[in-house]
């Protein structure tokens, strides 16, 4: 795939899972303003309800007692007040309409102790009641026979005394209200009847939240109240109680919710965090697929470099053997014995080498696919060390170098395979020779931490820097050696020795400084 292209892709894949994210952020922010919303009208309808029904009850008290002193007085004085006539003559029925409407004015002629304000004192209030009087009277007219006598005979007669009308109520409700409010606001309505009304209001709303509530005169508390209620302006919710005529009221009824935060967030909790799952699921689905296509990009390098790194091992031996078998088919060679076994000697050690080569790649293919079998075997560490020194000796010495070795464990048996367990040890080595420029220096140590045998590799090569360190133990990985162009390798050799560390229930890691060489430690449990 083109560069540009895929990152145009995964650019345009970035911006609309950001897209996504944000929008799910902005739906989760606006399904709490609403219900927040919501919640503040359901919290307004509970109030004004609880505001009307104390009301309400107040008015239906005083009539109550109204009604209860008009019945133990008896009779009362009646007088008219007004009076309205209307008279209409049919003239084909002969038959004459008297309308008659009316307000009574009933004065008990008493003074009653009907208001207590409180105080000590008692208001003197004199009960009248005024009442409509509605009569409709039918005449027929009727003439003798010699057309002389004239009657006026009543056929029907209505006479109905009611009530007021909605407007008089108002003002007869008006006077009581005018008298309530000489009264403490405690004895007109209780904390009883204040949580009782709230509670059946709440729970006809389906709002199963704890409240507190209270009342206050002007802007001052009075002694209803709930025991816990604090006045926070920005926690309440507010409603006029007892309103007069006009909808003035000296009260407010206050109702704070503590728990409304949690209450709010609970209510979509259950969609949010559904919605925040599936983005989840979304976001580390996108990761792995990034992740992917980044890592199979890297390896399809990774393994371009590795097929002409192997082509480029294969071709020196396959070279080599070539000139050897043409050199041993010349007449003048091939009967010289002390030539024909050098040059077949060469052709050994190349062949060995190429076998060597594709003995590792299958290792590796193997571990990947957990197809090797390793059986382990009580070994001593401090022996496999010096039977891996053994293997590259003569190279070190060769180029000048040493090997020095400070085994002072002082248990070495740990469960292992020899054979493999040696080529570990014999890969570390071959990577501080391959990378020291100069003469190879190099230093083992051993050590007991506590049920851990740990062994310490030391040299003074090229080093590595901190990048490198984090990925030297990754396949086919190999770091630019820059001037060193005799370095060889296709990066199976750490990638080989972590798998098996890691399959003796061991631990490998690498410390290095750029230009002043590396360390490896291998860390396995001792029996």
């Amino acid at each position: 795939m083109n560069k540009r292209l895929f990152v145009l892709l995964v650019a345009l894949m970035s911006l609309s899972l950001i897209g996504i994210i944000s929008v799910q952020f902005l739906w989760i922010k606006q399904s709490v303003e609403d219900k927040e919303e919501q919640f503040s009208n359901t919290v307004s309808e509970v109030l004004n309800e609880v505001s009307d029904k104390i009301e309400e009850r107040e008015t239906k008290d005083y009539f109550e007692r109204y009604i209860n002193i008009k019945d133990s007085v008896g009779e009362p004085k009646s007088s008219h007040l007004r009076n309205i006539f209307f008279i209409d003559r049919d003239i084909n029925s002969n038959e004459i309409r008297f309308y008659s409407h009316g307000i009574l004015e009933e004065d008990y002629n008493i003074a009653s102790t009907f208001f207590d304000n409180g105080n000590g004192s008692d208001t003197v209030a004199t009960i009248k009641n005024y009442t409509s009087k509605r009569s409709k009277t039918i005449f027929k007219e009727d003439f003798g026979l010699d057309g002389k006598e004239y009657k006026l005979n009543a056929v029907q007669k209505l006479e109905k005394i009611g009530g007021l009308s909605a407007i008089e109520k108002a003002q007869f409700e008006d006077v009581f209200s005018e008298y309530a409010k000489k009264v403490p606001i405690h004895k007109r309505v209780s904390n009883q009847e204040i949580q009782l009304l709230l509670n059946r209001e709440l729970k006809n709303r389906n709002l199963n939240i704890d409240y507190e509530y209270g009342v206050y005169s002007r802007g001052l508390p009075t002694k209803v109240k709930s025991r816990k209620f604090k006045f926070d302006k920005d926690m309440l919710y507010e409603t006029a109680i007892f309103k007069d005529s006009e909808g003035a009221s000296n009260f407010s009824l206050l109702i704070s919710f503590p728990k409304k935060k949690k209450f709010l967030i609970q209510s979509i909790i259950k969609m949010a965090l559904l919605s925040l799952l599936f983005t989840l699921v979304i976001v580390i689905a996108y990761s792995g697929a990034i992740y992917q296509l980044i890592r199979q990009k890297q390896i399809s390098e990774i393994k371009s470099d590795f097929i002409n790194n192997m082509t480029h091992e294969f071709k020196t031996p396959i070279a080599t053997i070539n000139l050897a078998v043409e050199a041993i088919r010349n007449p003048k060679i091939i009967g010289d014995p002390e030539k024909v076994d050098r040059y077949l000697t060469m052709i050994r050690e190349e062949n060995k080498r190429m076998h060597a080569q594709v003995e590792n790649v299958l290792r590796i293919s193997k571990l990947e696919k957990n197809q090797l079998d390793i059986s382990k075997d009580r070994v001593d560490v401090h022996d496999i060390i010096e039977d891996a020194i053994a293997h590259v000796e003569l190279i070190v010495s060769d180029r000048g170098g040493y090997i020095e070795t400070h085994l002072n464990a002082g248990r070495t048996e740990v469960l292992a395979s020899e054979m493999h367990f040696t080529n570990v040890i014999v890969n570390i080595l071959d990577n501080a020779i391959k990378y020291s420029s100069k003469a190879p220096r190099i230093d083992i140590y051993t050590e007991v931490a506590k049920n851990y045998i740990v062994i310490e590799i030391k040299d003074q090569g090229a080093g590595m820097s901190k990048a490198v360190v984090k990925k030297v133990f990754e396949k086919f990985y190999r770091e630019h050696t820059g001037d060193l162009h005799n370095v060889k390798g296709h990066g199976l050799g750490l990638a080989y020795v972590k798998k098996i560390v890691d399959d003796h229930q061991g631990e490998v890691y690498a410390e290095s400084e750029k230009g002043k060489g590396s360390t490896f430690y291998i860390k396995l449990p001792l029996i």
